[in-house]
């Protein structure tokens, strides 16, 4: 009798031995089986392309590539080797194109707005697949018979111009960066003097400046900044012509800004 107990009990205890492992051979396939890696947060204008060899690839709004991964949710630094529109060329249009009278959001003269990339893109002749016959880039020309700027306001540069170009050979894309915003800095001659360049002097040059402010001496900046004009163009104040104009354009970025307010408040030298 005692032997037929023993076999019963271990006839048991192999069977369970049996289920327990079942189990937990189980209870492993099926964790891993519905594991779940996170959901990456993907950056905002994110597109993602599967390639017929299966690489996923992420492409932002910068020219930027990430192949398998996800891009991360860093800043991106501005590369010396790309057009920045945004950043470099819109601003070349507005001062130098984008003037009243001309190709700005009330004449849009020819039905050409050099205001946005949208409008720039759609309005401004752009050739991707002939970036030299753009006419963006041959109304620029000094030799051009309708010359953008016209006469009797100065030509851009051949730097300018190439700017341009290499925008449109790089596909005419909205590219963004993250340039790095030192104002620690706000010399005249380093800092201010290439801000105004960029940004103003192409209405407030030299050549016919519009409403006969002219910045591209100390002198002329000076004046305007003691009557108070120089810095509510800036901010876009009441009763004073905004620059960039017209009323309603984005105005400059927030470092330049400051840059020139701390200029201003130390006296606007000409250092």
């Amino acid at each position: 009798m005692p032997i037929i107990i023993k076999l019963f009990t271990n006839f048991i205890m192999r069977l369970l031995s049996k289920r327990l492992l079942l189990l937990l051979v189980l209870g492993t396939f099926l964790y891993f089986a519905c594991k779940r890696e996170p959901v990456p947060v993907l950056p905002e204008k994110t597109q993602i392309v599967i390639t017929p060899d299966g690489d996923t690839i992420y492409i932002t709004n910068t020219d930027t590539v990430y192949i398998n991964n996800p891009p991360p949710l860093t800043s991106h630094p501005c590369s010396p080797d790309t057009v920045y529109f945004e950043q470099q060329l819109l601003p070349l249009l507005q001062s130098n194109c984008a003037s009243p009278n001309c190709h700005d959001n009330i004449t849009h003269e020819e039905g050409v707005w050099l205001t946005s990339y949208e409008f720039t893109l759609t309005t401004g002749g752009v050739r991707l697949t002939s970036p030299t016959q753009s006419k963006l880039y041959t109304s620029t020309s000094p030799n051009a018979s309708e010359r953008m700027p016209p006469p009797p306001r100065a030509a851009l540069t051949t730097a300018q111009r190439a700017l341009i170009l290499k925008w449109i050979q790089q596909g005419a894309q909205d590219l963004h960066c993250d340039g790095e915003c030192d104002t620690t800095q706000y010399s005249y001659t380093a800092v201010i003097k290439p801000i105004l360049a960029l940004r103003c002097n192409g209405c407030h040059g030299a050549s016919a400046p519009s409403g006969n402010i002219s910045y591209a001496t100390y002198a002329g900046v000076k004046a305007n900044v003691d009557s108070g004009k120089f810095w509510g163009s800036i901010v876009h104040a009441n009763g004073i012509k905004p620059m960039p104009y017209p009323q309603g354009s984005a105005q400059i970025p927030d470092c330049d800004k400051i840059k020139i307010k701390k200029w201003i408040d130390a006296g606007a030298p000409e250092n």
